[in-house]
């Protein structure tokens, strides 16, 4: 992979693009091409094909997909899996029919059952029945790697599916409703900090509305405790975007389709887990928040709301074996989260 070599980041500007985009910067690849969603609507096949046509990328990597937390993917079902279908399909034929060299997909830890033996390895996978409330999405992730999979039998294309863990960083989604557990927790926290110090001008400018107090109570923030979705006991585990960007980037540096099938008969679960190894409760990890925001209140936690899957650590050792392990603890991880929303803020 020569540093010459024409990348295409499908979905550049997001967590995961954006963290890709600048990991492959600094590892000297400067012939980097993206497009914004009001630029090329990857939905569209048309118009996906003729970006490929114009443009002739060397790789690719397919981090552009429809994202959210578990409120998110249960309330917008249909939209979940239509969008990322569509966008799967297309880029991926498109980089079929356009011969590039290496493809890297770029999917989710969702796709493992819901009772899936702990840690999560990769042929673990389509064992049992999924996590109801953001099935839509796993299946379309599921559907993407098969895909690749599939388009490498049959074609002797190259491309390779990685499973992130779920992940956290600059760039992220913080918005209060449709956004993961991490920055949820991360801006409430930081809008019931300011305010306990009094400081409504800031929660206005934050919020963007003078009127900001129904949007906080709907929330269930005040200056005085936040309340959080489930009981808190469920663990997850949490990888800081920049190591996942330098995952992927070591992997598409020195991994190949072929090493992934040796020894198989049935060539079948040829994905690679990327993720830390450890995992904390979403107590462990409001507390944790709670302590980077400066936030002095209380948490509740709301037993009404779904928990979802109760566990989910994946098993790393396949990308420990090519030759990388994750930088970044968690607490460094919020902190470095933190002051860029503060900075953006």
């Amino acid at each position: 992979m020569d540093t010459s070599s024409k990348i295409y980041v499908a979905g550049h500007t997001g967590l995961v693009g954006s963290a890709i985009r600048r990991s492959l910067e600094k590892h000297g690849y400067t012939n980097i091409v993206g497009r914004t969603i009001n630029e090329l609507n990857l939905e569209d096949f048309g118009a996906t094909n003729a970006f490929f046509n114009a443009e002739k990328p060397d790789y690719v990597i397919l981090a552009a997909a429809k994202v959210g937390g578990i409120v998110a993917n249960n309330t917008y079902r249909a939209e979940f899996i239509h969008t990322n279908l569509q966008i799967q399909n297309n880029v991926v034929h498109c980089s079929y029919l356009h011969n590039v060299k290496k493809l890297l997909f770029l999917g989710s830890s969702c796709i493992y059952p819901k009772h899936c033996p702990q840690p999560m390895k990769e042929n673990h996978l389509l064992t049992s029945e999924l996590e109801y409330t953001n099935e839509p999405y796993a299946i379309a992730k599921i559907a993407g790697l098969k895909m690749c999979e599939a388009y490498n039998l049959q074609y002797g294309t190259n491309f390779i599916s990685v499973m992130p863990t779920n992940l956290y960083g600059p760039y992220d989604n913080f918005d209060l409703e449709k956004s993961h557990v991490l920055p949820a927790l991360l801006r409430k926290m930081h809008l019931a900090r300011l305010m306990a110090e009094g400081d409504e001008k800031a929660v206005a400018k934050d919020l963007g509305t003078e009127d900001w107090q129904p949007i906080v109570e709907k929330f269930g923030v005040s200056k005085d405790e936040v309340n959080i979705w489930g009981t808190g006991k469920p663990f997850r585990e949490f990888l800081y975007s920049e190591d996942m960007a330098d995952a992927c980037v070591f992997i598409l540096r020195n991994v190949d389709f072929s090493d992934l099938t040796q020894g198989q008969k049935e060539v079948i679960n040829t994905h690679i887990n990327i993720g830390t190894g450890k995992d904390s409760t979403i107590g462990e990890l409001a507390a944790l928040v709670k302590k980077v925001v400066g936030f002095e209140g209380t948490l509740n936690f709301d037993s009404t709301k779904p928990d979802g899957t109760q566990k989910k650590l994946l098993d790393v050792s396949k990308l420990n074996a090519q030759g990388w392990i994750y930088q970044t603890e968690l607490e460094d991880g919020i902190r470095k989260m933190y002051d860029w929303y503060l900075k953006r803020s």
